[in-house]
């Protein structure tokens, strides 16, 4: 009897090793498809089967699995994003290619591009930010000053994100604009862009599997221009009625969206004007899967791969604790020399993880999106309370050395 495989496309650096610690709890033997399986160390470092094939081609991605087929028995396929949430409709249009439970394509591309996603939201009458698509750098300093500066600008495709900056003046929005339209500061050049206004406001997630809003995470950013998640925590700190409404909006844009099948994540500002959708993305958040363990003893991987394979789930909640995290941006380019006392941090009680992403020696180039980050600090306690005190002791406790390239200052 063949064995049964789970099919990964891509990886990510938080949530790949749950999955595939998840898929061997299952019985799965996980396979990774990637452009290049080098970039994710968990891969090497478990010695993990992998496969190169380039991700963004459908028709070689499905060749590659037809081949599989004649070794396993594919239980599932799903995966995860970079800089490009293209590989969830690449997931997306595998799953029902090979008859696999997923989500509805059409769906899932509709939802990744940012103004067609908008569109949709503003017909169901989703509470948004004011917006406008532009194509040419005039059209974007008309879309700012006819929405009113400061703006946001970004790209309609990405995450993490990638190439979102906020501009205070129309200087900022040619410069940055002039950027995202050449593919100078993206994975690629960005044809079509969003000029949005700025929402001021505390920031939280709803963490969503199905139909169901498992919790809501309060999000803290670094400094602006860029959105660089400083710190999540989990769960928000919300009174019944404004959870509740988040949830209502929530699942209303999963029926605009024509989403509600496996994970999605939904972020908000609280705003003068209460909760405004910022972004619907349809994944798992990188970093939430932990903290929702932590605080509700649920294992967002395990019960997302079990809705993969046809399983049936389990979202009981088994505990009510709180967890936080905490990502270590350094504030300056250059090399990272040496890392010191994450020991002594990481033995302090209530602290789950200190981790970080960069070995020493390792080049540092900030490029004010997720990539910022070189590390993190988790901890966890039944009170809200004491996981902020823990946390914050930890991190004062975590340091770094980064020496400027040659004929580069330092401090920005």
């Amino acid at each position: 009897m063949a064995r049964k495989a789970l099919v990964l496309v891509e990886g990510h650096r938080s949530n790949g090793p749950l999955y595939i610690q998840a898929a061997e709890r299952l019985g799965l033997h996980p396979i990774t498809l990637s452009t290049d399986p080098t970039q994710y160390d968990y891969l090497a470092s478990e010695k993990l089967e992998t496969i190169r094939v380039d991700t963004d081609n459908l028709e070689a991605m499905i060749r590659e699995c037809f081949q599989l087929r004649a070794r396993y028995d594919i239980g599932g396929i799903t995966g995860f994003t970079g800089l490009d949430e293209s590989f969830y409709v690449t997931v997306a249009k595998l799953c029902r290619h090979f008859g696999l439970p997923g989500p509805n394509p059409a769906s899932v591309e509709g939802c990744c591009d940012k103004f067609t996603q908008r569109q949709l939201l503003a017909e169901s009458g989703i509470p948004m930010p004011v917006y406008r698509l532009a194509v040419s750098a005039t059209g974007i300093k008309n879309a700012a000053t006819e929405i009113g500066l400061p703006v946001i600008v970004k790209p309609t495709v990405g995450s993490g994100s990638n190439g979102v900056r906020l501009c205070r003046n129309l200087d900022e929005v040619a410069e940055h604009a002039a950027d995202l339209l050449s593919g100078r500061r993206t994975r690629r050049p960005s044809p079509r862009l969003l000029v949005e206004e700025f929402a001021q406001g505390p920031s939280y997630t709803a963490l969503i599997m199905g139909n169901e809003v498992v919790g809501i995470t309060g999000n803290d950013f670094g400094p602006p221009p860029h959105f660089v998640y400083r710190e999540f925590t989990y769960p928000a700190m919300l009174a019944d009625p404004e959870h509740k409404l988040i949830a209502d909006i929530s699942l209303s844009c999963l029926r605009a969206l024509g989403l509600g099948w496996g994970p999605a994540n939904i972020e908000f500002r609280w705003t003068k004007r209460g909760p405004l959708v910022i972004e619907v993305n349809p994944r798992l958040a990188g970093g939430d899967p932990q903290l929702v363990q932590l605080a509700h003893g649920i294992d967002l991987a395990n019960e997302h791969l079990k809705l993969v394979i046809g399983d049936e789930w389990d979202l009981r909640k088994t505990r009510s604790h709180a967890a936080a995290m905490r990502f270590l941006v350094p504030d300056r380019d250059g090399t990272l020399d040496w890392i010191g006392s994450d020991s002594r941090a990481a033995a302090l009680p209530g602290v789950v993880e200190v981790r970080f992403y960069n070995e020493r020696k390792t080049p540092i180039v900030r490029k004010g999106d997720y990539r910022d980050c070189i590390g993190h600090v988790i901890a966890a306690s039944p009170s809200a309370t004491r996981t902020a005190a823990t946390l914050k002791r930890a991190v004062d406790l975590v340091d770094w050395s980064i020496t400027p390239f040659p004929g580069v200052s330092g401090q920005e």
